[in-house]
């Protein structure tokens, strides 16, 4: 743990508030005992192999998990509000391309807020409602973005696909080698949505949680989560795994690459996290799906390059990968533009953050540290 003593104060701060618990919560933990992160009590490697993100996000709002007839019911609502004004597309159109996607996702986000005229709405229904309507509403935002970057034409939301489905047509079209059209490839895309979908008190929930505890909007806690996620290191560690992939791009050369920079001491996305202790419970799942869509997509270097750089991290550090370092690859044989996957991180985990901003919500105290001054002692400006 990162610790250091305030000269005059003799008291100990925890950079980065390591180790510091400052709240309960009930969505999401990760059990010591057997390392497994759960959602709502279910450990989420049986949520992929059992559920659809569909029922997670039911799950995270919820507590439990669907009916059929509630999930029926779920998904209808969801399905009816994907579609998005023209105002906002006219706003994307706008924004320049060579901006950031996570900007556009944080603009979308902010001015969405603007057309709701219950934005302020605090209550649990109220947070979940808008946290619904944000999540039909973020993959038609992020799909279209990145087509627009590519002079291509806007593809309506499909009401018949799954969110999975639905955002890998509105990327990428119906057409022969779209993965829309795989059902192995949605799979590998849903999957990959539920273990983003919630992660305890991360650096951009708790970001949403600030906002929310000072009684501001939903749609502002989300922009903020937004911005946080956007930071290399937290969401964008996902894009920057896959420019390292690229940049070794032989996996003959893989080894060599991670123990020279393990030797110069320089860190490697994809590798670590400050809450798992033996390994990230998340990984074997998007590994798995990870292969699979390789096998699809021939993909087997990205497979090998994966494998020499995880033995020799393992081998040089002992440290193990986290849920990006699978994940990257991934996304990257489907055929998205490495700038959006974290927007596609940020359509999973609007989830995770309205259920968080919900529980603030309930329970709710202003978040507000205390700091240990270190600077000049009081001095006048005349002296």
């Amino acid at each position: 743990m990162s610790t250091a003593m305030s000269t005059e104060e003799n008291i100990e701060i925890k950079k980065g508030l390591a180790g510091v618990v400052v709240d309960y919560t009930a969505v999401s933990k990760v059990v010591p005992e057997t390392n497994s992160l759960t959602y709502r009590g279910y450990p989420v490697q049986e949520l992929v192999a059992n559920c659809t993100f569909e029922d997670v996000a039911y799950l995270l709002w919820n507590g439990e998990l669907p009916t059929a007839e509630q999930r029926a019911a779920f998904e209808k609502t969801e399905r009816s509000q994907r579609e998005v004004p023209q105002a906002l597309i006219d706003l994307i159109d706008g924004l320049p391309t060579d901006c950031h996607p996570m900007d556009v996702c944080r603009t979308a986000a902010s001015w969405l807020g603007t057309q709701d005229p219950e934005a302020d709405d605090r209550s649990g229904d109220g947070v979940r409602r808008i946290g619904l309507s944000l999540l039909a509403k973020m993959p038609t935002v992020v799909a279209y973005d990145m087509r627009r970057r590519h002079g291509q034409e806007f593809i309506a939301p499909d009401p018949e696909r799954s969110i999975a489905e639905n955002y890998l047509y509105m990327a990428f079209g119906d057409g022969e080698g779209s993965p829309a059209t795989h059902e192995a490839d949605v799979e590998a895309f849903d999957q990959s949505l539920t273990l983003y979908a919630e992660h305890s008190f991360n650096a951009s929930t708790f970001t949403g949680r600030v906002i929310a505890s000072t009684t501001s909007d939903t749609y502002s806690a989300v922009t903020g989560a937004i911005g946080a996620l956007k930071g290399p290191l937290h969401g964008g560690a996902n894009e920057a795994v896959m420019h390292n992939f690229l940049e070794v791009d032989d996996p003959d050369k893989a080894e060599a690459w991670v123990l020279d920079k393990a030797d110069n001491k320089e860190k490697i996305m994809g590798f670590g996290h400050r809450v798992y202790k033996r390994g990230d419970s998340r990984v074997p799942s998007m590994e798995a799906a990870m292969r699979r869509t390789a096998a699809n997509h021939d993909g087997q270097k990205w497979v090998d390059m994966y494998e020499k750089m995880q033995a020799a991290m393992d081998k040089r550090t002992g440290i193990q990968p986290n849920l990006d370092f699978p994940a990257g690859p991934t996304y990257y044989m489907l055929g998205i533009d490495i700038p959006f996957f974290t927007p596609i991180f940020v359509i999973a985990r609007i989830v995770g953050w309205t259920a968080h901003i919900a529980e603030q919500n309930e329970s709710n105290a202003l978040i507000r540290p205390l700091s240990a001054y270190n600077g000049a002692a009081q001095r006048s400006v005349g002296a």
